[in-house]
């Protein structure tokens, strides 16, 4: 798995959120049998930067928590059956990795929100991290049963790795 972190911003965290971001990826890779070696870059930003892309590419003009840039399209989520190594543009050439994509998260959401809810910012910082996975995986949550299956793999991924609210 290749991993890559771009930090736009200062992240003053209390938890090595680079150490919990690779955890949270790779257990999300796995929870979701994922069949290839992967690669996931993701940008840490602040609300302005966040707000920025966010109006850019979804016509949203107001900073959100997290952000997701699929690489693959899916029929079924979580369904990988559709890959193979015969289509080349979902491989880095230089990797053979398949590129899964882009998560995009405010360090200040994070922070934010940690209060909001009531939990830690590494127990925010992992299920934005989780969230963004399965949309990379193809789940989404515009419908009910939709939101339902996601929140019930973003639970299994969590209480795996021991973060809990």
């Amino acid at each position: 798995m290749s991993f890559f972190i771009e930090k736009e911003v200062e992240c003053n965290f209390n938890f090595d959120y680079e150490k919990v971001a690779e955890a949270v990826v790779s257990a999300s890779l796995e929870h979701e049998n994922f069949p290839y070696e992967a690669e996931v870059n993701l940008t840490l930003t602040d609300n302005e930067g966040i707000h920025a892309i966010n109006k850019e590419y979804r016509q949203i003009d107001r900073p959100t928590d997290v952000l997701s840039f699929p690489m693959l399209s899916y029929e079924t989520p979580g369904d990988f059956s559709f890959l193979s190594d015969e289509n080349e543009d979902d491989f880095n050439p230089d990797t053979g990795e398949v590129m899964l994509g882009d998560i995009i998260i405010s360090v200040d959401k994070v922070k934010e929100q940690a209060v909001e809810y009531g939990h830690s910012e590494k127990r925010e910082f992992a299920f934005l991290i989780t969230h963004s996975m399965l949309h990379l995986f193809g789940y989404d949550h515009m419908e009910a049963d939709e939101a339902a299956v996601m929140e019930e793999h973003q639970r299994k991924i969590l209480d795996a790795l021991g973060i809990t609210r």
